[in-house]
Protein backbone atom coordinates (compact mmCIF):
# COMPACT_ATOMS: atom_id res chain seq x y z
CA UNK A 1 0.00 0.00 0.00
CA UNK A 2 1.47 3.64 -0.84
CA UNK A 3 3.28 5.19 1.57
CA UNK A 4 1.96 9.22 2.59
CA UNK A 5 2.54 11.87 4.71
CA UNK A 6 0.86 14.73 5.98
CA UNK A 7 3.64 16.35 8.52
CA UNK A 8 5.81 16.73 7.30
CA UNK A 9 3.19 16.76 3.17
CA UNK A 10 6.08 15.15 0.92
CA UNK A 11 5.71 14.73 -2.78
CA UNK A 12 7.93 12.21 -3.91
CA UNK A 13 9.79 13.19 -7.33
CA UNK A 14 9.04 10.98 -10.94
CA UNK A 15 5.64 10.68 -10.83
CA UNK A 16 4.61 14.15 -9.83
CA UNK A 17 2.50 16.69 -12.31
CA UNK A 18 3.19 19.65 -10.58
CA UNK A 19 0.59 22.31 -9.28
CA UNK A 20 1.12 25.54 -11.24
CA UNK A 21 2.24 27.47 -8.72
CA UNK A 22 5.19 29.92 -8.34
CA UNK A 23 8.42 28.76 -7.02
CA UNK A 24 8.84 28.78 -2.96
CA UNK A 25 10.77 28.03 -0.38
CA UNK A 26 9.60 24.45 0.85
CA UNK A 27 9.85 23.20 -3.05
CA UNK A 28 12.30 22.58 -5.80
CA UNK A 29 13.08 26.14 -5.82
CA UNK A 30 13.25 29.07 -3.87
CA UNK A 31 10.86 32.39 -4.64
CA UNK A 32 10.54 35.94 -3.95
CA UNK A 33 7.87 38.22 -3.48
CA UNK A 34 8.68 40.37 -6.50
CA UNK A 35 7.44 37.45 -8.48
CA UNK A 36 4.26 37.37 -7.49
CA UNK A 37 1.12 38.95 -9.52
CA UNK A 38 -0.60 41.80 -8.30
CA UNK A 39 -4.44 42.44 -7.99
CA UNK A 40 -6.10 44.63 -10.45
CA UNK A 41 -6.66 48.25 -9.14
CA UNK A 42 -9.52 50.75 -9.35
CA UNK A 43 -8.96 54.10 -11.15
CA UNK A 44 -7.59 55.67 -8.21
CA UNK A 45 -4.77 53.37 -8.27
CA UNK A 46 -6.02 51.31 -4.83
CA UNK A 47 -6.05 48.04 -4.96
CA UNK A 48 -9.49 45.99 -5.23
CA UNK A 49 -10.42 42.35 -4.11
CA UNK A 50 -14.07 41.33 -3.41
CA UNK A 51 -15.63 41.31 -0.42
CA UNK A 52 -15.71 38.19 2.12
CA UNK A 53 -18.96 36.95 2.64
CA UNK A 54 -20.62 37.26 5.95
CA UNK A 55 -20.19 33.77 7.58
CA UNK A 56 -23.87 33.18 8.63
CA UNK A 57 -24.42 33.66 4.38
CA UNK A 58 -21.49 31.56 3.08
CA UNK A 59 -20.23 27.81 2.76
CA UNK A 60 -17.57 28.10 5.00
CA UNK A 61 -14.32 25.86 4.52
CA UNK A 62 -11.63 25.91 7.11
CA UNK A 63 -8.26 24.40 6.45
CA UNK A 64 -5.44 23.60 8.47
CA UNK A 65 -1.79 25.56 7.44
CA UNK A 66 -0.35 22.39 7.49
CA UNK A 67 -2.71 21.31 4.45
CA UNK A 68 -2.92 24.07 2.82
CA UNK A 69 0.67 24.49 2.74
CA UNK A 70 3.63 22.10 3.06
CA UNK A 71 5.63 22.94 6.34
CA UNK A 72 7.93 19.83 6.56
CA UNK A 73 11.40 21.90 7.41
CA UNK A 74 9.34 24.09 9.49
CA UNK A 75 8.24 21.07 11.52
CA UNK A 76 11.87 19.30 11.96
CA UNK A 77 12.94 23.19 13.41
CA UNK A 78 10.12 22.50 15.89
CA UNK A 79 10.39 19.20 16.86
CA UNK A 80 14.42 19.20 16.92
CA UNK A 81 14.84 22.08 18.73
CA UNK A 82 11.35 23.67 20.28
CA UNK A 83 8.94 26.25 20.24
CA UNK A 84 11.31 29.30 20.80
CA UNK A 85 13.73 28.14 17.57
CA UNK A 86 10.82 27.34 15.96
CA UNK A 87 9.01 30.99 15.98
CA UNK A 88 12.58 32.43 15.40
CA UNK A 89 13.16 30.33 11.97
CA UNK A 90 9.65 31.35 10.86
CA UNK A 91 10.53 35.01 11.48
CA UNK A 92 13.51 35.17 9.74
CA UNK A 93 11.96 33.25 6.94
CA UNK A 94 9.01 35.17 6.36
CA UNK A 95 9.63 36.06 3.21
CA UNK A 96 9.55 32.86 1.80
CA UNK A 97 5.98 31.62 0.86
CA UNK A 98 5.28 27.76 1.47
CA UNK A 99 4.62 25.17 -1.15
CA UNK A 100 1.32 23.95 -2.12
CA UNK A 101 -0.30 21.35 0.72
CA UNK A 102 -2.17 18.70 -0.28
CA UNK A 103 -5.59 21.06 0.08
CA UNK A 104 -4.01 23.60 -2.20
CA UNK A 105 -5.75 22.17 -5.76
CA UNK A 106 -9.25 22.10 -3.52
CA UNK A 107 -9.18 25.78 -2.22
CA UNK A 108 -8.05 26.57 -5.94
CA UNK A 109 -11.08 25.26 -7.47
CA UNK A 110 -13.22 26.78 -4.63
CA UNK A 111 -11.70 29.97 -5.89
CA UNK A 112 -12.52 29.16 -9.45
CA UNK A 113 -16.72 28.40 -8.28
CA UNK A 114 -16.36 31.71 -6.30
CA UNK A 115 -15.49 33.92 -9.94
CA UNK A 116 -18.31 32.13 -11.36
CA UNK A 117 -20.80 33.03 -9.14
CA UNK A 118 -19.83 36.17 -8.56
CA UNK A 119 -20.41 36.65 -12.43
CA UNK A 120 -24.19 35.44 -12.25
CA UNK A 121 -24.87 36.91 -8.61
CA UNK A 122 -22.69 40.07 -8.21
CA UNK A 123 -24.31 41.10 -4.94
CA UNK A 124 -24.84 37.43 -3.64
CA UNK A 125 -23.06 36.07 -0.21
CA UNK A 126 -23.56 32.79 -1.18
CA UNK A 127 -20.24 31.88 -2.08
CA UNK A 128 -17.47 29.52 -0.52
CA UNK A 129 -15.74 31.74 2.35
CA UNK A 130 -11.84 30.41 3.34
CA UNK A 131 -10.61 29.97 6.36
CA UNK A 132 -6.91 29.44 7.43
CA UNK A 133 -7.02 27.82 10.80
CA UNK A 134 -3.69 27.63 12.46
CA UNK A 135 -2.41 26.36 16.00
CA UNK A 136 0.68 28.87 15.17
CA UNK A 137 1.51 32.06 17.10
CA UNK A 138 0.46 35.09 15.68
CA UNK A 139 4.16 35.63 14.79
CA UNK A 140 3.72 33.30 11.90
CA UNK A 141 0.72 35.00 10.72
CA UNK A 142 3.11 37.29 8.64
CA UNK A 143 4.83 34.13 6.89
CA UNK A 144 1.28 33.14 6.12
CA UNK A 145 -0.38 36.36 4.60
CA UNK A 146 2.81 36.76 2.68
CA UNK A 147 2.50 33.20 1.04
CA UNK A 148 -1.31 33.64 0.30
CA UNK A 149 -0.74 36.90 -1.29
CA UNK A 150 2.71 35.13 -3.48
CA UNK A 151 0.43 31.87 -5.14
CA UNK A 152 -2.70 34.80 -5.18
CA UNK A 153 -5.29 33.31 -2.87
CA UNK A 154 -8.11 35.01 -1.64
CA UNK A 155 -8.35 34.42 1.98
CA UNK A 156 -9.04 36.95 4.61
CA UNK A 157 -9.88 34.84 7.63
CA UNK A 158 -7.93 33.68 10.12
CA UNK A 159 -7.82 31.82 12.92
CA UNK A 160 -4.11 31.44 14.87
CA UNK A 161 -5.24 29.83 18.10
CA UNK A 162 -1.58 29.67 19.64
CA UNK A 163 -1.63 25.68 20.26
CA UNK A 164 -5.33 26.02 21.96
CA UNK A 165 -8.26 23.71 19.96
CA UNK A 166 -10.11 25.79 17.20
CA UNK A 167 -13.42 23.61 17.82
CA UNK A 168 -14.77 26.45 19.15
CA UNK A 169 -13.94 28.80 16.50
CA UNK A 170 -15.15 26.68 14.04
CA UNK A 171 -18.35 26.38 15.16
CA UNK A 172 -18.25 30.41 15.35
CA UNK A 173 -17.73 30.58 11.99
CA UNK A 174 -20.25 28.51 10.93
CA UNK A 175 -17.76 26.14 9.40
CA UNK A 176 -19.33 23.97 6.96
CA UNK A 177 -16.33 21.54 6.57
CA UNK A 178 -12.59 21.56 8.41
CA UNK A 179 -9.66 20.11 6.80
CA UNK A 180 -7.23 19.16 8.69
CA UNK A 181 -3.52 16.97 9.50
CA UNK A 182 -4.52 16.39 12.80
CA UNK A 183 -6.35 13.12 13.01
CA UNK A 184 -7.47 13.49 16.81
CA UNK A 185 -8.71 17.57 16.00
CA UNK A 186 -10.92 16.11 13.34
CA UNK A 187 -12.14 13.54 15.99
CA UNK A 188 -13.31 16.28 17.85
CA UNK A 189 -14.73 18.41 15.26
CA UNK A 190 -17.02 15.59 14.37
CA UNK A 191 -18.21 14.86 17.77
CA UNK A 192 -19.27 18.60 17.88
CA UNK A 193 -21.05 18.12 14.68
CA UNK A 194 -19.31 19.53 12.35
CA UNK A 195 -17.78 18.24 8.80
CA UNK A 196 -14.29 17.24 9.26
CA UNK A 197 -11.50 15.09 7.82
CA UNK A 198 -8.20 14.16 7.78
CA UNK A 199 -6.52 14.75 4.43
CA UNK A 200 -3.18 12.95 3.26
CA UNK A 201 -0.99 13.48 0.55
CA UNK A 202 -0.32 10.93 -2.07
CA UNK A 203 3.46 10.41 -3.75
CA UNK A 204 1.72 10.85 -7.21
CA UNK A 205 -0.71 13.61 -8.26
CA UNK A 206 -3.14 13.06 -10.53
CA UNK A 207 -4.05 16.49 -12.70
CA UNK A 208 -7.24 18.04 -11.74
CA UNK A 209 -9.56 20.86 -13.05
CA UNK A 210 -8.93 24.60 -12.50
CA UNK A 211 -12.36 25.49 -13.40
CA UNK A 212 -14.59 23.00 -12.48
CA UNK A 213 -14.84 21.68 -9.00
CA UNK A 214 -14.94 18.57 -8.22
CA UNK A 215 -15.44 15.92 -5.21
CA UNK A 216 -16.09 12.79 -4.89
CA UNK A 217 -17.53 10.74 -1.42
CA UNK A 218 -18.43 7.37 -0.03
CA UNK A 219 -21.02 6.37 1.06
CA UNK A 220 -21.64 4.53 4.24
CA UNK A 221 -20.34 6.29 7.04
CA UNK A 222 -19.52 9.60 5.15
CA UNK A 223 -22.89 10.76 3.61
CA UNK A 224 -24.81 8.03 5.12
CA UNK A 225 -24.93 6.65 9.12
CA UNK A 226 -23.30 3.38 9.61
CA UNK A 227 -26.32 1.28 10.26
CA UNK A 228 -25.56 -0.53 6.97
CA UNK A 229 -21.53 -1.16 7.79
CA UNK A 230 -22.49 -2.20 11.73
CA UNK A 231 -24.82 -5.11 9.75
CA UNK A 232 -21.65 -5.95 7.30
CA UNK A 233 -19.23 -5.78 10.48
CA UNK A 234 -21.58 -7.99 12.79
CA UNK A 235 -22.74 -10.34 10.33
CA UNK A 236 -21.28 -10.69 7.09
CA UNK A 237 -22.00 -10.03 3.46
CA UNK A 238 -25.56 -12.00 3.13
CA UNK A 239 -27.11 -10.50 6.37
CA UNK A 240 -26.17 -7.09 5.06
CA UNK A 241 -28.05 -7.76 1.44
CA UNK A 242 -31.00 -9.47 3.25
CA UNK A 243 -31.11 -6.64 5.78
CA UNK A 244 -31.09 -3.83 2.66
CA UNK A 245 -33.36 -6.03 1.03
CA UNK A 246 -35.74 -5.64 3.88
CA UNK A 247 -35.78 -1.88 4.30
CA UNK A 248 -35.23 -0.59 0.90
CA UNK A 249 -37.49 1.70 1.55
CA UNK A 250 -36.45 2.94 5.27
CA UNK A 251 -34.19 6.00 4.66
CA UNK A 252 -30.73 5.80 6.13
CA UNK A 253 -29.90 8.20 8.88
CA UNK A 254 -27.40 10.85 7.95
CA UNK A 255 -23.75 10.95 8.21
CA UNK A 256 -20.72 13.73 8.87
CA UNK A 257 -20.69 14.83 5.29
CA UNK A 258 -24.58 15.28 4.55
CA UNK A 259 -24.24 18.56 5.35
CA UNK A 260 -21.38 19.60 3.08
CA UNK A 261 -22.97 17.84 -0.10
CA UNK A 262 -25.98 19.68 0.73
CA UNK A 263 -24.02 22.53 0.45
CA UNK A 264 -22.66 22.07 -2.36
CA UNK A 265 -25.95 21.57 -4.05
CA UNK A 266 -27.35 24.31 -3.09
CA UNK A 267 -24.74 26.25 -4.84
CA UNK A 268 -25.08 24.25 -7.90
CA UNK A 269 -28.74 25.08 -8.00
CA UNK A 270 -27.63 28.81 -8.44
CA UNK A 271 -25.89 27.90 -11.81
CA UNK A 272 -28.79 25.45 -12.98
CA UNK A 273 -31.28 28.59 -12.31
CA UNK A 274 -29.17 30.31 -14.65
CA UNK A 275 -29.34 27.37 -17.31
CA UNK A 276 -26.14 26.45 -16.65
CA UNK A 277 -26.66 22.74 -15.20
CA UNK A 278 -24.37 21.32 -18.59
CA UNK A 279 -21.65 23.68 -17.40
CA UNK A 280 -22.18 23.80 -13.78
CA UNK A 281 -18.28 24.39 -11.91
CA UNK A 282 -19.06 22.02 -9.38
CA UNK A 283 -19.50 18.21 -9.68
CA UNK A 284 -20.39 15.34 -7.37
CA UNK A 285 -19.51 11.63 -7.20
CA UNK A 286 -20.27 8.99 -5.12
CA UNK A 287 -18.06 6.18 -5.20
CA UNK A 288 -19.04 3.47 -2.93
CA UNK A 289 -18.06 -0.48 -2.68
CA UNK A 290 -22.02 -1.58 -2.23
CA UNK A 291 -23.61 -3.06 -5.13
CA UNK A 292 -26.15 -1.47 -7.00
CA UNK A 293 -29.00 -3.85 -7.89
CA UNK A 294 -28.58 -5.70 -4.11
CA UNK A 295 -27.90 -2.32 -2.11
CA UNK A 296 -27.97 0.53 -3.92
CA UNK A 297 -31.11 1.36 -4.24
CA UNK A 298 -31.97 2.19 -0.75
CA UNK A 299 -28.83 4.76 -1.47
CA UNK A 300 -30.02 6.47 -4.42
CA UNK A 301 -33.55 6.87 -2.71
CA UNK A 302 -32.52 7.92 0.71
CA UNK A 303 -30.83 10.38 -1.84
CA UNK A 304 -34.06 11.15 -3.37
CA UNK A 305 -35.84 12.05 -0.40
CA UNK A 306 -33.13 13.95 1.24
CA UNK A 307 -34.09 16.68 -2.00
CA UNK A 308 -29.95 15.88 -3.23
CA UNK A 309 -28.84 15.20 -6.35
CA UNK A 310 -25.36 13.58 -7.02
CA UNK A 311 -24.43 13.67 -10.63
CA UNK A 312 -22.47 10.39 -10.59
CA UNK A 313 -22.62 7.48 -8.76
CA UNK A 314 -20.61 4.48 -8.75
CA UNK A 315 -21.64 0.87 -7.37
CA UNK A 316 -18.37 -0.99 -7.45
CA UNK A 317 -19.69 -4.17 -5.26
CA UNK A 318 -16.41 -4.47 -3.84
CA UNK A 319 -14.42 -4.05 -6.52
CA UNK A 320 -11.13 -1.19 -5.92
CA UNK A 321 -12.10 2.61 -5.61
CA UNK A 322 -8.37 3.68 -6.76
CA UNK A 323 -8.89 2.92 -10.92
CA UNK A 324 -12.22 4.95 -10.90
CA UNK A 325 -11.27 7.75 -8.89
CA UNK A 326 -7.97 7.86 -10.88
CA UNK A 327 -10.98 8.44 -13.72
CA UNK A 328 -12.87 10.87 -11.71
CA UNK A 329 -9.39 13.21 -10.85
CA UNK A 330 -11.60 14.60 -8.02
CA UNK A 331 -9.75 17.23 -6.00
CA UNK A 332 -10.88 15.54 -3.04
CA UNK A 333 -12.15 11.84 -2.24
CA UNK A 334 -13.88 11.39 1.39
CA UNK A 335 -13.87 7.97 3.02
CA UNK A 336 -14.55 6.33 6.25
CA UNK A 337 -11.84 3.30 5.94
CA UNK A 338 -8.10 3.53 5.42
CA UNK A 339 -7.79 0.80 3.31
CA UNK A 340 -10.08 3.26 0.63
CA UNK A 341 -7.72 6.36 1.35
CA UNK A 342 -4.82 4.61 0.62
CA UNK A 343 -5.89 2.86 -2.58
CA UNK A 344 -7.06 6.27 -3.89
CA UNK A 345 -3.74 7.39 -3.06
CA UNK A 346 -1.63 4.93 -4.38
CA UNK A 347 -3.37 6.26 -7.93
CA UNK A 348 -2.80 9.52 -7.53
CA UNK A 349 -6.15 10.58 -5.67
CA UNK A 350 -5.74 13.39 -2.92
CA UNK A 351 -7.91 11.47 -0.47
CA UNK A 352 -9.41 12.52 3.56
CA UNK A 353 -10.35 10.07 6.05
CA UNK A 354 -13.68 10.47 7.79
CA UNK A 355 -12.85 8.78 10.99
CA UNK A 356 -16.25 7.95 12.07
CA UNK A 357 -18.16 4.49 12.70
CA UNK A 358 -17.60 1.17 12.88
CA UNK A 359 -14.94 0.76 10.83
CA UNK A 360 -12.53 2.50 12.86
CA UNK A 361 -12.34 -0.62 15.15
CA UNK A 362 -11.49 -2.63 12.55
CA UNK A 363 -9.07 -0.31 10.56
CA UNK A 364 -6.15 -2.73 8.96
CA UNK A 365 -2.91 -1.30 9.27
CA UNK A 366 -0.79 -0.80 5.90
CA UNK A 367 2.29 -2.91 5.07
CA UNK A 368 3.83 0.49 4.54
CA UNK A 369 4.29 2.86 6.90
CA UNK A 370 1.60 5.78 6.60
CA UNK A 371 2.86 9.44 8.62
CA UNK A 372 -0.30 10.81 10.28
CA UNK A 373 0.57 14.25 11.92
CA UNK A 374 -0.13 14.27 16.18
Amino acid sequence: MVKMSLDPVQVMSGQVKELKVAPSSNGDSRGSWEEKEEFSQDHLGLTTKPKPPKPENAVTIAVSSRVLFRTETEQKVFEQKGVEEYLRYQIEHENEPFAPGPAFPFVKALEAVNTRLRELYPQSEELFDIVLVTYNHAHVGIRLINTINHHNLFIERFCMTGGASPIGYLKAWHTNLYLSADADKVREALAEGIAAATMFMPEKLTEVSESQLRVAFDGDAVLFSDESERIFKAHGLDKFFEHERENEDTLLDHGPLKGFLEALGKLQKKFYAKGQRLDCPIRTFLVTARSAASSGIRALKTLRAWGLEIDEALFLAGAPKGPMLEKIRPHIYFDDQMFHVEGAAEMGTIAAHVPYGIAQKHQKVSKKNTTVAK
